[in-house]
């Protein structure tokens, strides 16, 4: 016996979707449904469990380039504004990109703080950040390494299947949005 509370177990039951203790992956558990069975599946759990997934390995990837995707993010984002941004700019910014998987907005500042003192990012005498060379080689390191993670996460998937994927996500933001 798990010690989930019993209403869990009533959901998944529900919703044809196995017990989260299950052995199996999430990955797999949908895989074993059939089309009438995941019509029925909750799509808050599935955008959680995709998420979740996603930002953990997109993570892995950047750890073992001795960065996080704030990092990346960061140095991206500077890279498109002409003159840099300031502390509250940047943060502003990349807001609806964090989260509690890619990191909160509480703890930006160490990102920013870390990437000074890589030397990847000044700040000038307005408090503006912008990228140095070497900030910009390292974003052109992050860069080549993403076909390779991109390529992973789309393995198996079309690029029409994807665009479908985003298009009914789009969708379903839409009719929930306010």
């Amino acid at each position: 016996m798990t010690s989930q509370p019993q209403h869990r177990h009533a959901e998944t039951e529900r919703h044809g979707m196995q017990d989260p203790q299950h052995e199996k992956t999430a990955s797999q558990d949908a895989g074993d449904l059939g089309d009438d069975q995941l019509v029925n599946q909750p799509v808050t759990y599935w955008t959680g469990a995709a998420h979740t997934a996603l930002a953990s390995f997109v993570d892995a990837e950047h750890a073992s380039l001795g960065v996080t995707q704030r990092h990346g993010m960061t140095l991206n984002r500077l890279a498109r504004i002409e003159g840099g941004l300031t502390r509250t700019g940047l943060t502003e910014a990349l807001r609806e990109y964090m989260t509690p998987q890619v990191g909160t907005v509480s703890t930006y500042a160490e990102i920013l703080d870390d990437l000074l003192d890589r030397g990847w990012i000044t700040c000038d005498d307005s408090g503006r950040f912008t990228l140095t060379d070497t900030g910009r080689r390292a974003r052109a390191r992050l860069a080549a390494a993403a076909p390779r993670i991109r390529g992973r996460i789309h393995r198996g998937v079309s690029d029409e299947d994807y665009v479908i994927a985003l298009r009914v996500l789009y969708r379903m933001i839409a009719n929930v949005d306010h």
